[in-house]
């Protein structure tokens, strides 16, 4: 499996060519959401943007908040239509919910949790630790732990009901860790995420949202980017044509093994020519696309948590503010600052009203 040094040269040439077109990661996130919605199915009788929440002269006082599960597809289609990420299923255990105010029978925003990465070098500081790297940490670490790897609100209610804060708390409620638990067999007891940018923007909507949320970290960031749309599909064929196949069908994580095979192959059929170093010095640029990321956890509420992770013990003690992650508190506690967002910016005049989705062909707000 090789390939010879003018086959390497034209797909360095691909390469050069995708990457040097991105200048920033919002850029280039948009770029990959366009060619996810290329290849998205059309259904003319079927608009799932009627089932998003559309009613802003609606109170957050008299909204009436709960947590569903619904079918899947609905789910992936309401969600492709609402988040501005590429959303690929995590590998492992997954729950995916939706929240829903039961007044309008509207969808406000999902959820997706799943089994977090394996390395992380904020947790791995906070727990003492890179635990998971042996079998007994790596069991107890999956029957403990869950990250969440979609918070995303429907636009606009995330704006103008700080409906990101609202998701992002509800996966912190005894509420979803109970679903956890059961669906799981788990000892749920650390729920972690990250912010979609990181140096790209000064806040999150994970800023504020003691004791439910905390700040833990910043995550590293030295990989690359991936290509998508039809400059990976040729390229891909182009090389598998020349190669033979280079994954196996059934192969999880297909398309990222795909990438790192063709860049093994470049640099490979390069070694010791010049083509070689422009060919790293554009693969070092893209990394440059990505960023390190806050890292968030929440602890559920209870005061030994890191001991339960770290597999010292399985019995859980409440902490003093254990009652605040009840579901209803929660709601209680968003919708005090989520009253005080809508009445200034109904005052402001800077409330908006109409709903943003991408199936719109409009230009909309790139975070989500």
């Amino acid at each position: 499996m090789n390939l010879t040094k003018e086959e390497a040269i034209h797909c360095a040439k691909v390469f050069e060519d995708y990457f040097s077109s991105f200048s920033r990661i919002d850029e280039y996130m948009r770029d990959q959401k366009l060619a996810s919605l290329a290849e998205m199915p059309s259904n003319p009788l079927f608009a799932p943007e009627d089932d998003l929440f559309s009613d802003f002269s609606m109170s957050p006082s008299d909204m009436d908040i709960e947590v569903v599960c619904i079918n899947n597809g609905l789910w992936e289609s309401l969600l492709n239509i609402t988040s501005s990420h590429i959303n690929i299923r995590p590998v492992g255990r997954s729950l995916h919910l939706a929240v829903k105010e039961k007044n309008t029978d509207k969808f406000l925003g999902f959820i997706r949790l799943g089994s977090p990465v394996i390395n992380c070098k904020p947790r791995n500081a906070m727990l003492g630790q890179v635990f998971t790297q042996t079998p007994e940490g790596g069991k107890s670490f999956n029957n403990t732990a869950m990250m969440g790897f979609v918070i995303v609100p429907a636009q606009p209610f995330g704006y103008n009901y700080l409906g990101g804060k609202l998701l992002a708390a509800i996966c912190c409620s005894h509420t979803v860790r109970e679903m956890v638990n059961k669906k799981y067999d788990m000892n749920l007891c650390l729920f972690e995420t990250t912010s979609l940018y990181g140096s790209t923007k000064s806040s999150s909507q994970y800023d504020g949202m003691k004791p439910y949320i905390r700040h833990k970290g910043e995550t590293e960031s030295d990989f690359l980017p991936m290509m998508h749309g039809k400059p990976y599909a040729d390229l891909r064929d182009y090389v598998q044509d020349r190669v033979g196949k280079i994954v196996d069908e059934d192969a999880s994580s297909k398309k990222l093994k795909i990438s790192m095979k063709i860049i093994s192959l470049v640099k490979s059929a390069l070694k010791g020519t010049p083509e070689l170093d422009k060919f790293n010095q554009v693969i070092d640029n893209a990394k440059q696309l990505t960023e390190q990321k806050r890292y968030y956890i929440s602890n559920y509420g209870f005061k030994n948590f890191i001991d339960v992770v770290n597999g010292k013990t399985d019995v859980l003690i409440k902490d003093e503010n254990y009652d605040k992650f009840e579901l209803e508190n929660i709601v209680a506690w968003w919708k005090n600052k989520a009253i005080n967002r809508y009445e200034t910016l109904k005052l402001e005049g800077r409330l908006r009203t109409e709903l943003e989705v991408w199936t719109s062909g409009k230009t909309i707000q790139i975070i989500r």
